[in-house]
């Protein structure tokens, strides 16, 4: 069984046994896929390392793609391996990190992933924390409820792809003849993101990476997050929150 779902932010309370009743017939052979802006991996706290334990010892194999929303700095530290085809970086032993620009074969299906977003909740800026007018910076950001982030602390460059990424998905793309069953992403192509935000967010270059893909790559499905909200576009474009829907 694969299931897949949007955004957790480090809250897995949706996979509880009485939110998510059809793990009582998966194993470990079986699939939660998060899209995006997993959370689990923050800040090394006690609490953190709790829920990531109990995480693991729910009855089914958790994948995620990464998100806005990560500590970039601990998902590097964390080993690569191979994993059904392509590259993966382990948290727990049945939670596995789906890196960036790869096709896994899992399921019977063929699945490309790129996880990655632009932050919005930025109006503020990014303030670092060596800047002799930080607290300064902070306090009158703070009193204006003016929402900002703070660099390797609560926002990280490598939220977007770098261009290996690229390089990789593409290598890894054409290796396949660009055909897959199901991509897995966080954010989603340019006019996909027109279509559901009334062009509220600006594009980047990954948005933009997308819209090719959109075009130059055959699928029959592309889920993902971002977005905080569970709509279906065009038919094939699935947007995720907190529903966790089966895939079969």
């Amino acid at each position: 069984m694969i299931f897949v779902t949007g955004d957790t932010h480090g809250d897995f309370t949706r996979f509880a046994t009485g939110n998510f009743p059809e793990q009582k017939e998966m194993t470990k052979d079986d699939f939660v896929i998060i899209c995006g802006d997993f959370g689990g991996v923050w800040d090394g706290s006690k609490t953190e390392r709790y829920w990531l334990d109990w995480l693991e010892s729910k009855p089914f194999t958790t994948l995620f793609v990464s998100g806005n929303h990560e500590n970039y700095d601990m998902l590097a530290r964390l080993p690569v391996e191979q994993w059904n085809g392509g590259k993966v970086q382990r948290v727990r032993p049945s939670i596995l990190h789906l890196m960036r620009g790869q096709v896994f074969s899992f399921g019977g299906r063929r699945v490309f992933t790129m996880g990655g977003a632009s932050s919005h909740d930025i109006s503020g800026g990014i303030l670092e924390p060596d800047d002799p007018n930080f607290q300064k910076k902070k306090k009158r950001l703070d009193r204006a409820r003016t929402p900002y982030r703070i660099n390797h602390k609560s926002w990280w460059e490598q939220e977007l792809p770098g261009a290996e990424e690229y390089a990789e998905a593409e290598r890894n793309l054409n290796g396949c003849g660009r055909q897959v069953d199901w991509i897995f992403s966080h954010c989603c192509p340019v006019s996909i993101q027109e279509e559901i935000s009334d062009g509220a967010y600006a594009s980047d270059h990954l948005l933009q990476y997308f819209e090719e893909l959109k075009e130059n790559c055959r699928f029959s499905y592309w889920f993902f997050g971002h977005y905080h909200s569970n709509r279906i576009i065009r038919e094939k474009y699935v947007l995720l929150y907190e529903q966790v829907i089966p895939l079969h």
